[in-house]
C-alpha cells in the first residue's frame, strides 16, 4: 500500500530533486489449547496488534463467493461456501462479518445454529467438527454494506458510488461485504461471481473466468487459483473503460474509470513491462493474471496491492502525473505482501519496505537517482527529524502501522543489509526469499533466519538497530 500520509513525503523529496514515492466492538477470539496455527500461542490470539480479527480454531482452504449488488438501491445478497479444516475440535467457529442481515448457515449441509457479536458471525454447527477434519461451511445474506474507520486511513471496506461500489482496505475490508476469517496468516483460493446492472463492470482478483447476461443483469466470474489474504480481495463495480490482453500468456486485466483522462490507461498498459523487470530481482511473477484497476472517488488517498490487480486512487494520477513509481511499488507487493504474507500486522515492514526499496532500483536502473543517493536523501533530509527515528519499523504498533518510518527506515533497513552482505549475497537473499516462503505466511524472524543462512553470519545486530532501536544508526556507509 502506498498511502496520502506518504504523498507529503513524495512532495517535499520532489522539490530536491528525488522521484521515490512515498465499527464495530472488540472481541477477542482466542486459540484452542493445543491447536493454535505457527507462531500462535495457545490461549491467545492470531494477532496482537488486532485481536478482533480472525479465528485461529479452523484454516479456510477456499470461497466461493456469488453476490449480486443494486447501486441504486445499495442492497447487496450474497452467498458464500467456505471450506476449511478444523485446527482442533470445533464446537463453534466465528467468521468475521460486519453489519448485514443473515438469513441461513449450513455446516456440512446441515443447519447450524448462529448468533451475532461484535464484528463476528458465530455458528454452532448441529455436532462439533472433529480435530483435522474438512468441512464447508454456507452462509446465505443480504443487506447494504458499510466500510469501518480506521486510524489512518480513514474508512476501509464496500464503499458505495454514484454509480457503482468499490471494497478495498487494510487491515480489514472483506469482512464489511462478505463472512471471511478476516486475518492475513489464513490464506486461500477465490472464486468470484458477481452479478450487477447490464453495462456495469465488475472487476475482482484473478483471471478472468467468463461473464454472460439475462434480463439486464451481467454476471462477472472471476477465479484467484493461488492462496490470497482476505485483506487482498478486492470489489469494484461501476462505469470502467475495460482493456483485457495477454502478456507472457497471462491475461491483463485494466479497468480506468470513464471519467478519468485516457492516458492514465496507458500507463497502467506498462504494468506487464514493469513486472518484469521486478522480476528479473525478485524471481518469477507469482500469479497468473496481471492488471489495475483506477478508482475516480477522491475518498481513496491511497493504493492497495490488491492481488494481482492493484487498485489506485486517482490523485497518482492526478493532472497527467506520471504514476509509474506507485505502479512500480503495488506490482513489487506483487511478491512481498501478496505472495509473500505476513503472519501477523506487526511486520508489516516486510511488505512496505521492499515495495519502497522496489522503487528505489527502479528509479536507479532508469537513470534516475541511485540507490545510495535517495538512502543518502532520506537520511539526512525527512528522516533526519528526531521524530522519524523513534518509529520501529518491526513493531510500529497498530496506530503506527503506516507510518512513513515503516516504508523509508524498511528500505534504509534492506540496504543497510545489502551493504552489509555485498551484492551477491543480498539477490541470493531477495530470491530465496520469494521462492522458499511463496504462497506462505511469513516473520521478520524468518526473513532474518534465511539471511543469516545465505550471508554465513550473524546479523542479529544490524537488525536490531534499524528495525527496534528508537534512535538513528549508525550510517552503514560511514
Amino acid at each position: 500500500m502506498v498511502a496520502a500520509l506518504l504523498a507529503a513525503v513524495t512532495v517535499v523529496l520532489t522539490v530536491v530533486g528525488c522521484t521515490a514515492g512515498p465499527s464495530d466492538g472488540v472481541v477477542v477470539t482466542t486459540a484452542p489449547a493445543g491447536h493454535a496455527p505457527p507462531g500462535v500461542l495457545p490461549g491467545a490470539p492470531l494477532d496482537g496488534y488486532y485481536p478482533e480479527l480472525g479465528d485461529p480454531g479452523y484454516q479456510a482452504e477456499h470461497y466461493d463467493l456469488a453476490v449480486r449488488y443494486d447501486p441504486v438501491s445499495d442492497e447487496l445478497t450474497g452467498q458464500i461456501t467456505m471450506r476449511a479444516t478444523a485446527a482442533g475440535e470445533l464446537p463453534v467457529l466465528r467468521l468475521d462479518l460486519i453489519g448485514l442481515t443473515v438469513t441461513e448457515v449450513r455446516v456440512d449441509g446441515v443447519p447450524a445454529r448462529t448468533a451475532r457479536e461484535a464484528g463476528k458471525l458465530v455458528v454452532t454447527p448441529a455436532a462439533p467438527v472433529p480435530a483435522g477434519a474438512g468441512f464447508t461451511v454456507e452462509v446465505t445474506y443480504h443487506g447494504v454494506p458499510e466500510p469501518v474507520r480506521e486510524p489512518q486511513l480513514g474508512t476501509n471496506g464496500f464503499h458505495h458510488t454514484e454509480d457503482g461500489a468499490f471494497a478495498l482496505g487494510q487491515p480489514r475490508s472483506a469482512s464489511t461485504w462478505f463472512p471471511v476469517n478476516d486475518h492475513p496468516s489464513d490464506k486461500a483460493t477465490y472464486a468470484f461471481e458477481i452479478t450487477v446492472p447490464e453495462g456495469l463492470v465488475a472487476v475482482a482478483n484473478g483471471a478472468p473466468a467468463g461473464r454472460h447476461t439475462s434480463q439486464g443483469w451481467t454476471t462477472w466470474r472471476w477465479r484467484e487459483s493461488a492462496p490470497m489474504a482476505s485483506y487482498l480481495v478486492t470489489l469494484v463495480v461501476g462505469d470502467y473503460r475495460l482493456s483485457e490482453s495477454t502478456h507472457r500468456g497471462l491475461p491483463v486485466v485494466v479497468a480506468v474509470h470513464a471519467s478519468l483522462p485516457a492516458g492514465i490507461d496507458a500507463q497502467l498498459a506498462r504494468t506487464g513491462e514493469i513486472a518484469d523487470r521486478l522480476a528479473q530481482w525478485f524471481g518469477p511473477y507469482p500469479f497468473s493474471a496481471y492488471g489495475g484497476v483506477v478508482l475516480a472517488d477522491q475518498r481513496v488517498g491511497f493504493a492497495l496491492e490488491t492481488q494481482s490487480r492493484p487498485v489506485y486512487g486517482p490523485a497518482f494520477f492526478a493532472g497527467g502525473a506520471d504514476g509509474t513509481w506507485v505502479i512500480v511499488h503495488e506490482l513489487a507487493h506483487q511478491w512481498f505482501g501478496d505472495s509473500v504474507t505476513v503472519r501477523q500486522w506487526r511486520d508489516i515492514w516486510l511488505n512496505e519496505g521492499f515495495a519502497t526499496y522496489a522503487e528505489w532500483l527502479w528509479e536507479e536502473a532508469h537513470g534516475g537517482d541511485t540507490v545510495t543517493e535517495l538512502f543518502d536523501l532520506y537520511w539526512g533530509g525527512p528522516g533526519a527529524e528526531p521524530e522519524f527515528w523513534t518509529v520501529p519499523p518491526g513493531d510500529p504498533g497498530p496506530d503506527r502501522l503506516f507510518h512513513s518510518a515503516v516504508y523509508l527506515r524498511g528500505a534504509m533497513t534492506v540496504h543497510a543489509l545489502r551493504l552489509a552482505v555485498g551484492d551477491e549475497a543480498f539477490f541470493e537473499i531477495l530470491a530465496a526469499w520469494t521462492r522458499e516462503y511463496q504462497y506462505r505466511n511469513v516473520t521478520t524472524e524468518d526473513f532474518i533466519t534465511l539471511c543469516e543462512r545465505v550471508a554465513g553470519r550473524d546479523l542479529g545486530t544490524l537488525f536490531d538497530h534499524w528495525l527496534y532501536a528508537p534512535v538513528q544508526p549508525t550510517h552503514p556507509g560511514r
